[in-house]
């Protein structure tokens, strides 16, 4: 069968499709993998745009082992199935009154797949969702099973671990009680909004913004949390009609937005007007809601993305660096550069390890060559000294990424103790770990 990635970027001709519906047939897989010579990488739902799911050799879906596996409300731990996808995860914590303590903007996204990238949302109080990880099973290249916690290497050197280590069967998760986010998202002048970023993310609970190049306003999305008990008596929005998010989400963000894509990529001369009415025409709101339905919005255009965390301290200057050399480039850049922010983690290998991160993305239509402007971009962050998202495309070979990456090394020398013949390894994994 061939495989392709969610962009349509990454495809692959794997020996064997599997989808286990146990952990026992997880085991059976990777035995019967080492029996036949075979490599094994596990898959999720395709949404990273790297080849970090590429492979000859079996490839593991994991949709099939989905769901709660227990809950613990006292210590607020949850543990899930590996293949559970992030937009099952709200209706599954309902019941419990819990939630997830953050999300990014997509939720399509398998629970393993989002925490072995480094999968993030946005907000300075809060980490990805590496640094929610409580506890891993995972079942290594010998068919052996391994439950972990802090303390044992492949839990602190294993979330983010690219699938290198084995395949992860369950993941335990740290959550919170169910929450409220009232959203503003409205247009600001982009010029302040740069020089003022690191602050305006310090006092707000969650902040990013949307940047169409060639236009001088920022679309800028600001969620404040409020527990449900204080949100029943704290007048707030009422959250978007039905009707409004039929037209403001899918109508034009999606349908209208697709249609204008495909436009400037038949006639690139469209690009500098298209920009000009879509940061004209995005939503101006206020509304509240339960937080997976303020942090989630469809995402149905598809697109290539770089993504990287530089320094929060540093982002004015990296940011105005970004902005200018993409306009000066005069490329014709017709989807939005996304600006967002995390707190500082201790997990190896995450992208925000050490250091409060200013996340700067940046998308191609699925149709465009993504190469010319992403490396008009990335000599940028690479020296402002950021880390490449795991599930985004950039050129850092293993070189680059140990100068940004102190405990790769690390890592590399667990991959060799518990794979040693290489099973989980294909291209990508090559690379970053210099093999």
């Amino acid at each position: 069968m061939r495989w392709h990635n969610w962009s349509g970027g990454q495809t692959a001709d794997p020996a064997r499709f599997v989808q286990p519906t146990t952990e026992a047939e997880v085991v059976d897989v990777v035995r019967r993998a080492a029996e036949d010579g075979l490599r094994v990488k596990a898959v999720g739902a395709g949404h990273s745009f790297t080849p970090v799911a590429v492979t000859d050799g079996v490839l593991v879906n994991l949709d099939h082992l989905s769901g709660v596996v227990s809950v613990d409300s006292d210590a607020l731990e949850v543990t899930f199935l590996a293949g559970t996808r992030l937009r099952d995860v709200p209706a599954l914590l309902r019941p419990h009154g819990l939630a997830l303590a953050n999300q990014g903007d997509v939720d399509p996204q398998s629970l393993a797949g989002a925490v072995s990238t480094g999968t993030h949302g946005t907000g300075l109080g809060l980490t990805g969702f590496a640094g929610m990880v409580r506890g891993l099973r995972t079942v290594t290249a010998d068919g052996s099973v391994h439950d972990v916690s802090p303390g044992d290497p492949l839990f602190d050197l294993g979330r983010v671990s690219l699938g290198a280590l084995g395949i992860t069967t369950r993941i335990t998760m740290s959550v919170v009680d169910s929450f409220v986010l009232s959203a503003v998202e409205k247009a600001e002048p982009l010029a302040p909004l740069i020089d003022e970023f690191p602050t305006r993310a310090s006092v707000v609970d969650h902040l990013e913004y949307y940047w169409f190049p060639g236009t001088d306003v920022a679309h800028v999305k600001t969620n404040t949390r409020y527990s449900l008990r204080s949100a029943a008596t704290a007048g707030l929005p009422r959250p978007v009609p039905r009707w409004r998010s039929v037209i403001d989400d899918e109508l034009v963000s999606n349908a209208a937005f697709g249609a204008m894509c495909g436009l400037m990529h038949v006639v690139p001369r469209t690009t500098g007007a298209m920009n000009r009415l879509a940061a004209a025409t995005l939503a101006q709101r206020e509304y509240a809601d339960t937080a997976h339905n303020v942090f989630v919005s469809p995402r149905r255009v598809r697109f290539n993305e770089m993504e990287y965390a530089v320094p929060l301290a540093d982002a004015t200057e990296v940011l105005a660096e970004v902005h200018r050399i993409i306009d000066a480039s005069r490329l014709p850049v017709g989807f939005p550069i996304e600006v967002r922010c995390t707190a500082a983690d201790t997990v190896p290998l995450s992208t925000a390890n050490g250091r409060d991160s200013c996340y700067i993305a940046v998308h191609r239509y699925h149709r465009d060559d993504y190469r010319e402007l992403f490396s008009v971009v990335e000599p940028v962050l690479v020296a402002a000294g950021g880390r490449p998202h795991w599930g985004k495309l950039h050129t850092l070979d293993h070189a680059g990424l140990a100068a940004v990456h102190p405990d790769l090394g690390a890592v590399a020398d667990l991959r060799n103790r518990v794979d040693p013949d290489g099973m989980f390894r294909n291209a990508m994994v090559d690379r970053v770990f210099g093999l």
